[in-house]
Formats: structure tokens, C-alpha cells, sequence
């Protein structure tokens, strides 16, 4: 017969404050992106390009599509969120969300975008590039 494990009133709690302070890093990291989605967009959209991961014809449209992208992680509930990151949840040991969900977008719905030619890099390579412009805007 299997063991079931029960947690003591103490381990309960430990893990629950965990949960809390994971959520509420995450809701504050969302909250940072409404104050520097105009800068983070610019920063992002330069670095894929520069670093040759994303071929464009349009800076202009790429950084649109982020910014756009960017304002509706600020709207959107924790459902949808963890929707849009599901198959890249296990990409890197501790995501940052921001970056995550950035990756999501450009893998998935960017790359359909009239404006771009091809994206070049795996996914991590993707989340990495990312996720240094976000770090400089956004705390961890």
C-alpha cells in the first residue's frame, strides 16, 4: 500500500508562503512591464535583430508587434498567461515570466507576421537574448 503524504502544519505553511511570494514576484514583474513596455520593446526588438536570431524588412513593425504583444501580458488574467507559455514552461530552470511569454510570442505568432523573413536559433537561444533586455528593465 502506498505511503500518502500529509504535511505537517509547519511544512504546510513553509509551502504556502513559497506559492505567495513566487505569485506575487510574478504579479510584480507584470506590473514593472506597464512602466517600461515603450523601452523594453525598442531593447528586445534590437537585440533579436542584432544578434541575427530574427530576419526582418521592418524594425518599426517588429517593435509594434512586441509592444502590442507586451500590452496584452498586462491585460491578460493568469489563465491565459499560463496558456500562452505552456510548451516553453520547461525551456529554463526558473523563468523569468516576462521573458517567457515574450519567447512564446515570438516563436509562435511572430513568425507568421508579414514583416518577418525567418527566425534563426533555438528556443532557448531566443528566451536568452531575450530575457538579458528584460533583466535590465525589469527585477527578478
Amino acid at each position: 500500500m502506498a505511503k500518502i503524504f500529509r504535511p505537517s502544519r509547519g511544512e504546510s505553511r513553509i509551502l504556502s508562503r513559497i506559492e505567495t511570494s513566487k505569485e506575487r514576484a510574478r504579479q510584480l514583474a507584470i506590473q514593472q512591464t506597464k512602466n517600461v513596455l515603450e523601452p523594453l520593446s525598442n531593447a528586445v526588438s534590437m537585440k533579436l535583430i542584432e544578434d541575427k536570431l530574427i530576419q526582418t524588412n521592418s524594425k518599426e513593425e517588429i517593435e509594434k508587434q512586441i509592444a502590442a504583444s507586451l500590452e496584452k501580458l498586462t491585460r491578460s488574467d493568469a489563465f491565459e498567461i499560463d496558456y500562452q507559455i505552456a510548451p516553453f514552461r520547461s525551456l529554463v530552470p526558473r523563468p523569468h515570466i516576462v521573458s517567457l511569454y515574450l519567447t512564446a510570442f515570438v516563436v509562435e505568432q511572430l513568425i507568421n507576421h508579414r514583416s518577418v523573413e525567418d527566425i534563426y536559433g533555438s528556443d532557448e537561444e531566443i528566451y536568452n537574448c531575450i530575457n538579458r533586455q528584460v533583466s535590465r528593465f525589469i527585477l527578478q
